[in-house]
């Protein structure tokens, strides 16, 4: 299994950014208007560990379906994974999302995602995700701004 490691400093209060990460089925409305990986739609199903959300981009064929497989509200802890079509070369997917108050106006997003990925498409697969984790950072720094 390969890993990529991603952290986001923010200049706002913990609680506000896990009001819109923590809030799974919420994505399209913080995710950015533009950009690489452009949100058409999001479809949920469910509530709460083992709910669905189904994300049509723009410009891509199948849509993502990213399973809630973990939420720790209390600890600002959420554990997701890709099921169905995967992009870019993944075969497995699944990240594990850490928000921490470095103090009351100050928090850090630390995201892991560890996957597994066709022969010859490694790099591709930890491109792909580092974009799709630098548009995540930007649309949260926007929303709480």
């Amino acid at each position: 299994m390969l890993s990529v490691t991603r952290s986001h400093d923010f200049g706002v209060s913990a609680d506000l950014i896990w009001q819109f990460f923590g809030d799974f089925g919420s994505i399209e409305s913080w995710w950015p208007k533009d950009g690489p990986v452009q949100i058409d739609h999001v479809d949920v199903i469910g509530d709460g560990p083992g709910m669905l959300r189904n994300i049509y981009n723009v410009g891509m064929p199948d849509c993502i379906s990213e399973r809630l497989e973990a939420i720790d509200v209390e600890n600002r802890k959420l554990t997701l994974s890709i099921v169905g079509t995967l992009p870019a070369g993944l075969l497995t997917y699944q990240a594990n999302a850490h928000l921490k108050a470095l103090d009351k106006d100050t928090c850090r997003l630390t995201y892991v995602g560890t996957f597994a990925a066709e022969s010859g498409r490694e790099a591709e697969a930890e491109e792909f995700l580092i974009t799709v984790y630098t548009l995540m950072f930007a649309g949260l720094e926007s929303a709480s701004s």
